[in-house]
């Protein structure tokens, strides 16, 4: 034990906050390949993972509306093509990119990101994994309160539905988060890492790689 522990104090902690929309295909990919390279150096680094909130269109409807008919008015004809390099995208990380289902607001899927992150980081991380899972290859949607609880259970938060039941609870503090963390981007994914090392978008694993060793040096 005395061993162990004393190789985890000799690791570095990598501090990673990350600003996503759960609505963001993108941002999936990036935590993908993300994930990669925490395990391939995990044995390097002690890594504290923390989710930020984002809105792509904070005016989306609350009720949810058809994914594909709502990428068709944002995006015109282009939308045939994203969705077809999407699918192709999502393949290379060994997902099935699914365009069925609704879309709308995600506000409370960030209610409950926060809120799971205050139970644990490792709760936060899991729980975006599920509810990203759940959108992107399932057809669930986002703001659903059904399949938010059920992602919530999965990975062990608890309270989730009394949470999330008051619209106001967890209101203030991703709000806050919104201004602190992302009135300054332009977009999503957005990295910090240990507060100055800056990427942006889906980067493959070897760039977060080599981000880990210059924040660290």
């Amino acid at each position: 034990m005395a061993a162990a522990n004393s190789s985890n104090a000799e690791k570095k902690v990598v501090r990673v906050d990350i600003s996503s929309d759960t609505v963001c295909p993108w941002c999936f990919v990036g935590k993908k390949n993300l994930d990669k390279a925490i395990a391939a150096s995990n044995e390097k680094y002690n890594f504290e993972l923390r989710w930020h909130p984002f809105q792509l269109d904070s005016n989306a409807p609350k009720e949810g509306t058809d994914k594909k008919e709502y990428y068709i008015r944002k995006f015109g004809s282009r939308s045939e093509q994203m969705a077809a390099r999407m699918s192709e995208v999502f393949r290379n990380v060994g997902l099935e990119y699914s365009m069925s289902g609704l879309t709308g607001n995600t506000l409370d899927s960030h209610r409950l990101i926060y809120f799971a992150g205050q139970q644990g980081l490792d709760k936060q991380h899991a729980l975006v994994e599920e509810l990203c899972l759940g959108y992107f290859t399932q057809g669930k949607y986002i703001g659903d309160q059904k399949f938010l609880l059920e992602s919530a259970a999965k990975v062990g938060v608890e309270g989730a539905e009394d949470f999330l039941k008051n619209p106001n609870n967890g209101l203030k503090e991703v709000e806050e988060e919104l201004r602190t963390y992302s009135s300054n981007i332009g977009g999503v994914p957005y990295y910090v890492i240990n507060g100055n090392h800056k990427l942006s978008g889906a980067q493959p694993p070897e760039v977060f790689l080599r981000a880990f060793e210059v924040a660290t040096s």
